[in-house]
């Protein structure tokens, strides 16, 4: 199976942003893991990333209100125009995002979760620690459903040949059958008196290919019973083991 660099893609004006997101991504204890790659990109650029591609997007939401201005009515508007058009845009993506919110906002909890896109609160020394729990516990899944997905389709691949093996197992004895048959008959016409030597070179062409193809169904005989063998032996390992751990 192919495994792919993950990719994180951060929205935001502000660099502090996105040097305290990739300064609180926690490391794996798997050292030999290289980690996502961090791409970084201004939010205002969110609208134009259907068919980009990145496995997670973390966007500075605060960033986005600060850029509100007016009245304070006007302001809360704006502000609420301009997070909902980022959450609609995140959200046609069609990918995983996390909008990091001002932790002074009253109308958001803790956190808030619309289809695949999470809202947090921006609190103060621990945010930074907690999207990079969230985003890692995020691309793991992604990566999970991923080959899960591969999986499935060398299995369903697996399935069709294993079918096809079977029903031509199950058909030698037909076909051995029907090989029989033309055998003995070019070996018959090889016996004919008068054929030109242009026919017999054609009937003994013919005899020797149906002698082949007996072989390869031969084979597929051997090979049945060699998988048999292979099957019995493994269960009795497999018997062996646990009466050993009882």
């Amino acid at each position: 199976m192919s495994d792919h660099r993950q990719t994180v893609l951060i929205l935001a004006s502000d660099p502090a942003f996105s040097r305290e997101i990739t300064a609180g991504w926690p490391q794996d204890a798997d050292h030999h893991s290289a980690g996502p790659e961090f791409i970084m990109l201004d939010e205002g650029f969110s609208r134009d990333l259907q068919g980009s591609q990145y496995d997670l997007a973390i966007a500075d939401g605060s960033s986005v209100e600060k850029k509100s201005s007016g009245s304070k009515n006007n302001s809360n508007n704006s502000n609420n125009g301009r997070i909902n058009a980022l959450k609609q845009s995140l959200a046609a993506a069609g990918k995983p995002a996390i909008i990091i919110r001002s932790h002074s906002d009253p109308s958001l909890g803790f956190y808030d979760l619309h289809g695949a896109v999470l809202e947090l609160r921006r609190e103060p020394g621990v945010w930074p620690a907690l999207a990079g729990l969230v985003g890692r516990e995020i691309l793991r899944r992604r990566h999970a459903e991923a080959r899960a997905r591969e999986a499935e389709k060398l299995c369903a691949a697996a399935q069709t040949e294993a079918t096809l093996g079977r029903y031509m197992v199950e058909m030698r004895t037909n076909v051995n059958n029907v090989l029989t048959t033309v055998l003995g008959n070019a070996e018959l016409l090889t016996l004919e008196p008068g054929l030109s030597a242009t026919v017999l070179a054609q009937a003994d062409a013919i005899r020797n290919m149906a002698l082949r193809l007996h072989e390869v169904f031969q084979r597929f005989s051997s090979i049945e019973k060699e998988l048999g063998v292979a099957a019995r032996e493994s269960r009795k390992k497999v018997a062996r083991a646990a009466a050993g751990r009882c």
